[in-house]
């Protein structure tokens, strides 16, 4: 094993307390009765395809018999179901149930929230610059066995329109309660997409993320010298690779490529992650309202970037 710095294992200890005393874990997990851990196995079953308890036990690094303990009172709280595994019957999939959703939604927009006050002690012009030293720290910190995630960026094909309107229609409901007029819209845009595609003037692209379909952004024409950016979005597994600022880099190349002299977008005033990645490539806002659509109460964004 490498030598390390005295002074270095204490530098990164001093960041460790900073940085946990900073967002709170030192008191209750979000002023809630929750563990950190449970909240953590919640986001695990909300936000991936039903899985084993051994999956995750190898995925999170956890005591077997500590997360049974979590998974029981999952269970006796109604927020959890079991099924017998196709592959397997004497495995059991996990999935979150309808009441584990609703327990576990105030708990991801309250750490949102949390998390979006701790970034507005940033100087704007400092964040971007930040979040590329969170990912630098982490890529640095990541298991030397870790496998490389293999991506790959390709046209939309059979079936891909059909999944992005699944995909909108079940990571909005879940993670912003958008109701199913949001997942109609997105229905719209995706026929109008299929029926309408000009391969001179719009295009679309699909990210996979070790051959699983984990994202997608499309541009089309607005007018002769505008183009328009939509449904830009990732699965929750799919975040954190930098997979957002890249579709969105290959929407600027081919509009520039193609002539356009402007791309606009619209988004909500909520979606901070989204409104980050438009701000470091140079999008910048052009004009908000607040509405009401999808069953909530929103502030309708459009930005743009002349190009």
């Amino acid at each position: 094993m490498t030598t390390v710095s005295r002074q270095h294992v204490k530098a990164l200890r001093a960041f460790n307390r900073f940085y946990t005393q900073r967002i709170g874990v030192l008191r209750r997990y979000l002023d809630t009765d929750f563990t950190l851990t449970e909240v953590r196995v919640l986001y695990e079953l909300a936000h991936r395809p039903p899985l084993t308890a051994r999956e995750l036990v190898r995925d999170l690094e956890l005591d077997a018999g500590y997360l049974s303990r979590i998974l029981r009172r999952f269970e006796q709280q109604g927020w959890l179901h079991r099924e017998k595994a196709a592959h397997d019957g004497r495995q059991a999939l996990l999935r979150l149930t309808e009441a584990g959703y609703a327990a576990f939604a105030p708990l991801q927009q309250k750490s949102r929230d949390e998390t979006a006050a701790l970034l507005a002690a940033v100087p704007r012009p400092e964040r971007p610059g930040l979040i590329e030293a969170l990912a630098r720290v982490q890529r640095l910190l990541q298991p030397a066995d870790a496998p490389p995630r293999r991506i790959t960026l390709r046209a939309p094909g059979p079936g891909d329109l059909g999944w992005v309107v699944q995909a909108h229609g079940e990571i909005y409901a879940r993670e912003y309660g958008f109701d199913s007029e949001f997942e109609a819209l997105v229905a719209q845009i995706a026929a109008k997409f299929l029926r309408e595609f000009d391969p001179e003037s719009e295009r679309g692209w699909i990210a996979e993320v070790d051959g699983e379909r984990a994202g997608c952004v499309f541009l089309v024409r607005k007018s002769r010298t505008v183009a328009q950016l939509r449904l830009l979005i990732l699965r929750p597994e799919a975040r954190g690779l930098g997979l957002g600022g890249r579709l969105t880099d290959e929407c600027i190349a081919f509009a520039r490529g193609k002539g356009y002299r402007k791309i606009v977008l619209w988004t909500q005033s909520h979606l901070l992650a989204a409104r980050e990645i438009y701000r470091s490539r140079g999008f910048s806002l052009a004009q908000s309202e607040p509405y009401a659509a999808f069953g909530q109460q929103m502030v309708s964004e459009t930005w743009e970037r002349k190009l």
